[in-house]
């Protein structure tokens, strides 16, 4: 069973992905298929594993929870100017798991997601830039909405960043994927790490966050929730050595 943690009442973190309990949606985001296909054409030789793992990740996910709306919060594909063989097969197995465990299936539309309505159209789904389960908005993060449902709501949910922290133990290090949990002024905020397995992402303590999400400023009263073989509430980001 994935390990899991209550980051607020009402919603659980599940690995890396996000249960939102009393309105039955679960959230993925930053999934970035065909990653390996573009770092292999750029030189960079990494084997194609990252696709049987997140089947894998999403299936030991969807016997946890049963829910009725499964939202993917952007960048759900990696490329951005075309959709290539390895994205189009890929996608198309995702997006076809996930509607067959929910009632409603929604993309968000993020950076990356700039050529993804092909493949929306053949699933029969459209794509959106934001949405709202309850009180709480999803929005990938690279733009602050201005619309009514976000500045009704009491939380937001973003992706994007991909935060990640460095931990370090006597002369090691290793970077891990973790949740950030604060304030957007009178809203709070989680931040979800990627659920892309190729890259752990960016160091929020070594990257300036705002260069990334415009939602991002001082991360230092932020609480920090590193997805590991358990999820481990290491407290605020500013005390952790």
């Amino acid at each position: 069973m994935l390990s899991s943690a209550e980051l607020m009442p009402g919603i659980r973190a599940i690995d890396a992905a996000l249960w939102l309990e009393r309105q039955k949606t679960l959230v993925i985001g930053d999934v970035h298929l065909g990653y390996e296909d573009e770092l292999n054409q750029r030189g960079i030789l990494v084997p194609q594993f990252q696709f049987p793992l997140i089947q894998a990740k999403l299936e030991g996910i969807l016997v946890q929870v049963q829910p009725e709306t499964i939202v993917i919060n952007g960048d759900l594909k990696h490329e951005f100017g075309e959709i290539s063989q390895q994205e189009w097969r890929e996608t198309m197995a995702v997006l076809s798991l996930l509607g067959k465990h929910s009632k409603k299936l929604v993309i968000v539309k993020g950076n990356h997601d700039t050529i993804l309505g092909p493949i929306a159209h053949k699933q029969g789904l459209q794509i959106v830039d934001g949405y709202l389960a309850g009180d709480v908005y999803i929005t990938h993060g690279h733009e602050v909405p201005e619309n009514a449902e976000f500045k009704s709501a009491k939380t937001v949910v973003i992706g994007h960043q991909h935060p990640a922290i460095v931990l370090k133990e006597g002369g090691s290090s290793e970077k891990v994927k973790c949740f950030l949990v604060g304030r957007l002024g009178r809203k709070r905020l989680i931040v979800m790490p990627s659920f892309c397995l190729v890259t752990e992402g960016a160091d929020v303590r070594s990257e300036t966050p705002e260069e990334h999400s415009p939602f991002l400023h001082d991360l230092g009263d932020f609480d920090v929730w590193v997805v590991a073989d358990e999820l481990l509430h290491f407290g605020k980001l500013r005390d952790i050595p």
